[in-house]
């Protein structure tokens, strides 16, 4: 299991009965967790003491209750800092547990001795992008959603990094990708957070199981001839890390050999000494 067990400004502190208790920054916040089946005495004071609670309604969906929470906040990573706020589906902004994809995509930069550029799909409110423009790479941020452009460029200007060389693309990650093979426009590396279910800026439908293996094959027609690092999140309950490590192999490594490796990702929890399973990643690099 890759854990991601750096931080300083978020913790798990707690995990009882489908919910987990987190601290961001100075607040703390209880949010459901479809992994956390086990029913255990919830001694922690923050069960009693946390600033907003993520209800789960029997209807579906949710709602923030007890909300004790400014409209946004910052907590920081390494050098860079993101912007977090309570939002719809019980998200704020950031996954923590991919902090150490983070520190993955950060060394291969610094490593490389060589001018990197990275294409992020469906990169959300841009913590990879900033991770790998940190360490001196030029990124092509794409998400289909304009708000989460915006948001990731404010975390850009909050970590420092309005004048790196990125840029924010708000489009269909198909259609774009298909765009730069016809403009000839290649990269050293790829990193992909596709979500189970989506639709794109005009109606496009994304399921992952259907589109994930020929998004794949399409996406390898941008990688440059000396590739650095491809990059696969997958929160779908059920895609086992193997299936990311058999998908890359036979997309990527087939084609440019080097490696492949999977796990899951995971988080520490400070009551329980466990660590907590967030779904699954895999990682092509050229060794």
């Amino acid at each position: 299991m890759w854990i991601s067990d750096r931080w300083k400004d978020y913790e798990v502190l707690d995990t009882s009965s489908g919910e987990k208790l987190e601290r961001w920054g100075s607040y703390i916040l209880v949010r459901p967790d479809p992994q956390v089946i086990w029913n255990t005495r919830r001694e922690h004071p923050g069960w009693k003491n946390y600033d907003a609670r993520y209800a789960r309604s029997a209807s579906g969906g949710g709602h923030w209750t007890e909300h004790r929470l400014p409209e946004h906040w910052q907590i920081r990573y390494d050098t860079l800092t993101f912007n977090v706020k309570p939002m719809n589906f019980k998200h704020t902004g950031i996954f923590p547990e991919q902090a150490a994809n983070w520190d993955f995509i950060r060394t291969k930069i610094l490593e490389a001795g060589r001018p990197v550029s990275v294409l992020n799909l469906f990169a959300y409110t841009g913590a990879a992008t900033l991770a790998a423009a940190s360490a001196g790479a030029s990124v092509c941020h794409v998400d289909a959603a304009k708000g989460m452009v915006s948001w990731a460029k404010e975390n850009a200007r909050s970590s420092g990094l309005e004048s790196a060389p990125i840029r924010w693309i708000v489009d269909d990650c198909g259609k774009f990708v298909e765009r730069e093979i016809r403009r000839g426009h290649r990269y050293d590396a790829v990193i992909m957070d596709p979500p189970s279910y989506g639709r794109g800026p005009n109606g496009e439908i994304w399921k992952l199981e259907q589109n994930l293996y020929p998004f794949l094959e399409l996406v390898r027609q941008v990688l440059s001839d000396d590739p650095l690092f491809f990059i696969i999140n997958s929160y779908t309950t059920g895609l086992a890390p193997s299936v990311l490590h058999y998908l890359l192999g036979t997309v990527v490594g087939s084609r440019f050999g080097g490696e492949c490796e999977s796990q899951e990702l995971g988080l520490p929890v400070t009551q329980s000494g466990l660590t907590l399973p967030c779904g699954a990643a895999g990682r092509w690099n050229s060794r």
